[in-house]
């Protein structure tokens, strides 16, 4: 028998909608700047653990299975149809392969930074590691996706590991990047910049208009139906797609398959590769100049964190946590590491450096607080890198998840 308070759909769906659109409006109303060291996205993550771990809002309805099969393909989609790929390298020139090589330091850092707490950890740990890893190539958007492609239940106690720690390496991550603007001097000898590249770099991104004019019904409408077609579409393909799996790599290799096979690309991960195939197509398109798309998507994505959060259950919390996040912290190291590196190879300034990480560890939601506070005509532009992190986040986190699963035998 359900005890929760509030079981009907829309009454969940209400309340989700209370919890993320509060912290919003606290935000905006307020303007603390609380907010940019510890996001809203915290907040509306934990916020519904405790209304369905005292049993407000239940912590299993047929309206979470609803949005987990439907919606988080939906805002994927959308997000991705303002992908601009060509202005970006235009305006960031050898940028865009900082941000790239700090994309491979998040793959490359997942697997080693994994081989040296794995043992402290559950055996499950790996998925939380790619989930992880979809957060910091490109965003939460991606963390939801990660989750359907290495099959973690967005309501073990791995997933709230993997929450937390993304919360308490970003409070350390943000004031780093916002501190080495006052490096620059430093940093730029360092990396042998030459002297006319920010004006170059300004003057391109000054032609660059992030407005695509004003938001009609008609938009939206436009928007709902590319959504959910591309969805359909995937899920149709990903029934018809047989998955990979153990004893089919086996086989590949001439070798005894193993008696119990496991999944390594089931249905969940063909659905979320073939939704971020046809997004980035459809970027191409005259799609990419639809009016709101990016808030519609990051919308979706925050009510998303809120439903995640009503089906966790963080009660097991226990000494693993520690262990989680010192692996977290070497990993994010090893992404500045390869940064640093990236941006004397290639040459550029500390606020490209500091917005390619960003676009990576932050996603769209911090790429253009770094870019506001380093350099504020390049904020555009910093919300296009985020966005190609989006595009390649699904399966550059999944070969991470994978290089985590291997490491930990």
């Amino acid at each position: 028998m359900d005890t929760a308070w509030i079981s009907s759909y829309s009454g969940i769906l209400a309340v989700l909608g209370a919890v993320t659109s509060f912290f919003f409006y606290l935000e905006r109303r307020t303007g603390w700047k609380f907010f940019n060291y510890i996001p809203p996205l915290l907040f509306i993550y934990l916020v519904p653990v405790v209304l369905s771990n005292t049993n407000v809002i239940p912590s299993k309805s047929p309206v979470y299975d609803f949005m987990g099969a439907n919606i988080l393909p939906f805002f994927l989609a959308v997000m991705l149809l303002k992908v601009n790929i060509l202005a970006t390298v235009r305006i960031m020139g050898k940028g865009i392969f900082v941000m790239l090589l700090g994309t491979l330091g998040v793959v490359i850092g997942a697997p080693l930074a994994y081989l040296l707490v794995s043992s402290h950890l559950g055996p499950d740990a790996w998925k939380a590691f790619g989930a992880l890893a979809g957060s910091w190539i490109g965003g939460t958007g991606n963390m939801l996706a990660m989750t359907q492609m290495v099959e973690l239940d967005e309501s073990s106690i791995e997933f709230g590991y993997a929450v937390i720690a993304d919360n308490a390496v970003y409070l350390v991550w943000l004031p780093i990047m916002l501190g080495s603007k006052n490096l620059a001097g430093v940093f730029n000898r360092f990396t042998r910049v030459s002297e006319d590249r920010l004006q170059r770099m300004e003057a391109a991104a000054a032609e660059l208009t992030a407005d695509k004019g004003h938001m009609e019904m008609r938009h939206l409408l436009y928007l709902v139906f590319l959504g959910f077609a591309v969805t359909a579409v995937a899920i149709w393909l990903s029934g018809l797609i047989p998955p990979i799996t153990t004893a089919t790599i086996a086989n590949w290799f001439g070798r005894t398959p193993p008696e119990e096979a496991q999944a390594i690309v089931s249905a969940g991960t063909w659905k979320i590769l073939v939704v971020t195939t046809l997004g980035i197509a459809l970027s191409f398109t005259k799609a990419n100049s639809i009016p709101g798309s990016h808030a519609i998507s990051m919308a979706c994505v925050y009510l998303f964190v809120a439903r995640m959060g009503a089906k966790a259950d963080l009660s097991g919390i226990g000494v693993e946590v520690l262990w989680f996040l010192l692996g977290a912290y070497l990993w994010i190291f090893l992404h500045g590491a390869v940064i640093l590196l990236g941006a004397r190879l290639f040459r550029v300034d500390v606020h490209t450096a500091a917005i390619s990480s960003a676009a990576n560890i932050g996603g769209a939601a911090s790429a253009p607080i770094v870019a506001a506070y380093h350099k504020p005509a390049l904020v555009p532009v910093s919300i296009l890198m985020a966005l190609i992190g989006y595009a390649v986040g699904n399966p550059a986190a999944f070969l991470a998840a994978l290089l985590c699963r291997w490491v930990g035998g």
